[in-house]
């Protein structure tokens, strides 16, 4: 039990981090416990960073020295350490500078800072993380400024310091480099910390994609069973490096399972081990991943099921401890299909082509249905070059994969099936980043049950609605389908076909009536068909060649479809299916030797403009897809020209639609437009109310709503004016208050089931007189009940405008919203509301407004006057600052928002705060992007 004199040890600064060689390390907080650990560390430090740790030879650490190192009170004095295994491999501590002369109430908010790193770790990235969460803990302590002395020759702790994006005064005063920083995060310290985070997180799974050992534990003597399946896909895949099977109960004596060396033991695997596949009882797995961490292993692919959550957290914690990654459990395993490498440790013996198109899935059912759609559209069209298949996703998720794949020079397309997103800010963040140059297409699960998260998470449920999910998706670049079919439809397209520079599309035909389906499917979807080219059924393949031509060359043209019936009079068999097929391909090269790339000309991801890695000059300037009917053999010879081919006009012009929707967002994207400043935003002062106003139990998630007092004072320290209210709970202090605010006004109930109800009377406007008012009180409360039980209050009268509801709401699934539209019922009916997610530009606060269908009421709709948007989409930008600068306000409902002519009033506010997670982030998902570079807690 802590006695009183004890300081509270602040768990929420544990953390795992991925270092820049892709392993982890655990880092915490120093202990009194760690006496042993620390000198045993210190022992293993050389001579020479010890004398740049205290400039000085320092062979040992005295008894005191130790108790210093071990003692803190995680306030002035801070100590961390990372440790691999049970072991430290780096410190670094920071203690406040007392400042003369200043108030003793007030903490000093200096300090100075100073890291130890085993030199056998060194060149890792371990002293850059831990400055990350140095400085995290100390702004939490009110630190705002470090200090560090570095000796000159130090020039690896120099650098790490000159490298971390902090503002520096640097000197040199007494033979030592003196630096001092502010802390607080800048814009260029987060774009070093993101890179950073970007280049350790693709390592890690780099490692995993491509070992140049493998050991299989749990391999069967006999057919069957999953890891002998596994050592079967290794074979048959051509993997290029050693494979080794693991199985305790093998012989004394017996060397080989299927004619791969076998071992009772990975300890007893003759060579480092990079990657191991586990495939034992779940009861098993501990022991294993103890053998595996014991000898080196980078990496675990772990199919074995059946964990709890408190088991699956003991699996990722023993793990990470070694500095190992788990894919899993219960994964289907990992695919690379680079010529280097061939790697197949998968449940599946079929490997599929080589290809352009990266495939995450968190199921791995899902995972066997997207690779045979694939491989049933051909050679050429459904190449995959790597595929994960993350069961549970415990450890490694598709956020990890997405980091590999932005700067994978083998990977084009995306494609995702997803049932939760873990941190879903980072995901906005990183899809958005990736999309920019690749297209990500995903398949959402769980769409209506949200609230269930992977075997072995907590994923707090969410209360967005689907269709309010997709929208936000989109807006980061996401291309979001409903089934897997789909799924790979679009990524067929998109790996095979440059991006349409608009929604015109030309159909062409040797049937009237696909023709005609196509064009209704193209209407149905945003798209403009152009007119309808029909060949007649007499068409052969050098009039099909003809057409396209034609099509490509017309400028009124973006995209083509090309649709396809068997020819009914005979003239034509299917041998012809590879003249047809080699007619379109001859256009499509003809054209691009004459069309210019354009915008139109960019390849989904290919940054040449290719066609999902062919030559950039072979490439068309549109793209094309083909549809037929029962026309045997001509899917395979379209896919080995490259071609996607559809069975249904429907299913041609989804994916087509989808690509011209992608391609106008990635034009939108190289212009993403800006947070705007505003000098009169008083976030210090706001933080101060919040802290008021807090609840004391730190660490809770209650939500709490705040005065109307407070949530005026809140607002107005953001530039946000609430006309203000006046209570009347009877007929004379509604008259006082009639004639303090000057007539006309309004009386409004504030009973909350009455809020907002105009239909129901509890709102009367436009009350001119005193007259009036008794008449209207008198009116409601005869109507409606008591005034104890309706609350009624007083308000001036707003300009005439347009009633609209700013909204802005944290959910525990998807985190902050920001959301708008019209006021009342209709809007609410309808669900005709637009969001995005926080932080908002000015290019999305703009596109906020407009996106509703009711948007034409704002901008002059039969004839009234236009209102003032420029000042709506100011009012939104303030609003998501708000929400941004403090994670506690979890609700902000601005309505109604009269929107005049000229400017705007907020005539009803609300806002609710919630006690928010320690700064690291690691208590809620909606805020798990805000601290400095961490895994996921387990």
């Amino acid at each position: 039990m802590r006695t009183p004199s004890e300081p509270v040890y602040p768990a929420h600064w544990e953390a795992d981090v991925v270092l820049r060689d892709g392993g982890t390390a655990r880092v915490r907080p120093i202990t009194p416990d760690d006496a042993e650990r620390l000198v045993s560390f210190y022992e293993q430090v050389s001579d020479q960073s010890k004398y740049y740790r205290f400039f000085a030879p320092y062979p040992r650490l005295s008894d005191r020295d130790v108790r210093r190192f071990t003692h803190h009170d995680y306030v002035d004095r801070v100590g961390l350490a990372a440790i691999v295994g049970d072991e430290f491999i780096a410190t670094v501590r920071y203690d406040r500078i007392d400042a003369t002369g200043r108030p003793a109430s007030l903490p000093a908010d200096e300090a100075e800072v100073a890291f130890l790193v085993r030199d056998d770790h060194q060149g890792r990235g371990v002293g850059s993380a831990l400055l990350e969460h140095i400085a995290a803990c100390a702004r939490e302590r009110g630190v705002r400024r470090f200090v560090a002395e570095v000796l000159p020759a130090n020039t690896r702790m120099v650098k790490v310091f000159t490298d971390a994006g902090y503002s520096q005064k640097r000197s040199f005063e007494d033979g030592t480099v003196h630096l001092t920083f502010g802390i607080e995060p800048t814009e260029q310290s987060l774009a070093v910390m993101r890179a950073r985070e970007q280049r350790a997180e693709a390592r890690s799974v780099q490692r995993l994609l491509s070992p140049g050992v493998v050991a299989v534990i749990g391999a069967s003597r006999n057919p069957g069973g999953a890891g002998r399946t596994v050592l079967e896909s290794l074979r048959t895949a051509g993997f290029t490096g050693r494979v080794h099977a693991v199985n305790r109960a093998l012989e004394e004596g017996r060397a080989e399972i299927d004619s791969v060396p076998a071992h009772r033991s990975v300890r007893d695997v003759p060579e480092p081990v990079d990657l191991a596949v586990v495939a034992v009882p779940a009861g098993e797995v501990p022991g294993v991943v103890d053998e595996c961490g014991g000898r080196g292993v980078q990496g675990l692919v772990v199919l074995s099921a059946d964990f709890g959550r408190d088991a699956q957290r003991e699996l990722v914690r023993r793990a990470r401890s070694y500095g190992m990654r788990i894919i899993g459990p219960n994964a289907f395993g990992l695919i690379n299909t680079a010529p280097d490498v061939r790697l197949n440790a998968t449940l599946s013996p079929e490997t599929p082509e080589r290809g352009r198109i990266g495939l995450f899935t968190q199921s791995g059912a899902i995972g066997i249905a997207v690779l045979a759609g694939l491989h049933r559209r051909g050679r050429g069209a459904g190449g995959v070059s790597t595929f994960v298949s993350a069961g549970n996703r415990a450890d490694v998720s598709g956020n990890d994969v997405l980091q590999y794949w932005d700067d994978d020079p083998d990977t084009d397309v995306v494609l995702m099936y997803l049932e939760s997103f873990g941190n879903p800010r980072k995901f906005n963040r990183l899809a958005r980043r990736t999309a920019a140059r690749k297209p990500i297409v995903v398949v959402k699960g769980a769409r209506h049950n949200a609230s269930a998260p992977p075997p072995g998470h907590a994923v707090p449920a969410g209360r967005t609605p689907d269709a309010t999910v997709s929208s936000l998706l989109r807006q980061a670049g996401v291309i979001r389908v409903d089934t897997v079919t789909e799924l790979v439809d679009a990524g067929v397209l998109l790996a095979t076909q440059p991006l349409p520079a608009g929604p015109r599309v030309g159909i062409l035909g040797n049937a009237e009536s696909l023709c005609l389906l196509t064009y209704d499917a193209c209407l149905a979807r945003g798209l403009r068909p152009q007119p309808v080219t029909d060949l007649t059924t007499e068409a052969g393949p050098e009039d099909f060649r003809r057409a396209l031509a034609a099509t490509l060359a017309d400028p009124a043209t973006d995209a083509v479809v090309v649709t396809a019936i068997p020819w009914v009079d005979g003239s034509h068999g299917a041998g012809d299916a590879p003249l047809l097929a080699e007619a379109l391909a001859r256009a499509l090269r003809e054209s691009a030797g004459g069309a210019g790339g354009g915008e139109g000309g960019e390849a989904g991801g290919d940054q040449d403009g290719g066609r999902g890695g062919t030559e950039a000059a072979s490439a068309p300037a549109k793209p094309v897809v083909v549809v037929h009917l029962a026309i045997e053999g001509l899917d395979a010879a379209l896919a080995e020209h490259r071609l996607p081919a559809y069975p249904a006009p429907e299913r041609a012009v989804d994916a087509l639609s989808e690509a011209v929707r992608y391609a106008q967002w990635r034009r939108e994207a190289a212009e993403p437009g800006r947070v705007p400043e505003y000098d009169d935003i008083d976030e210090a002062s706001a933080a101060a109310l919040l802290t008021r106003v807090r609840e004391p139990d730190r660490g809770t998630l209650r939500s709490t709503p705040l005065s109307g007092e407070e949530t005026a004072e809140l607002l107005g320290h953001y530039g946000v004016s609430v006309q203000p209210v006046l209570p009347a709970p009877d007929a004379r202090a509604a008259r006082a208050a009639a004639k303090r605010l000057g007539y006309p006004v309004a009386l409004k109930t504030t009973a909350p089931h009455l809020r907002h109800r105009s239909d129901l009377g509890g709102v009367r406007l436009d009350i001119g007189s005193e007259a009036g008012l008794r008449r209207a009180y008198a009116r409601m409360t005869e109507q409606l009940g008591e005034p104890a039980e309706l609350r009624p209050v007083i308000q001036a009268m707003a300009p005439r405008g347009v009633d609209t509801a700013v909204k802005a709401t944290v959910d525990p699934a998807i985190g902050a919203v920001l959301s708008f539209g019209l006021a009342g019922p209709p809007s609410e009916l309808l669900g005709d509301v637009a969001h995005r997610l926080v932080p908002v530009t000015d290019r999305d606060a703009a596109g906020l407004v407009r996106s509703i269908r009711s948007a034409p009421v704002l901008f002059g709709w039969r004839g009234a006057q236009p209102v003032d948007t420029g000042a709506l989409e100011e009012l939104l930008l303030r609003v998501s600052r708000l929400v941004e600068d403090h994670p506690e306000v979890v609700s902000v409902d601005l309505e109604p928002v009269v929107v005049a002519a000229r400017g705007l009033t907020v005539l009803d506010a609300a806002v609710r705060v919630a006690e928010p997670p320690a700064p690291f982030g690691t208590a809620h998902p909606a805020w798990a992007d805000l601290g400095p570079r961490r895994l996921p807690a387990y």
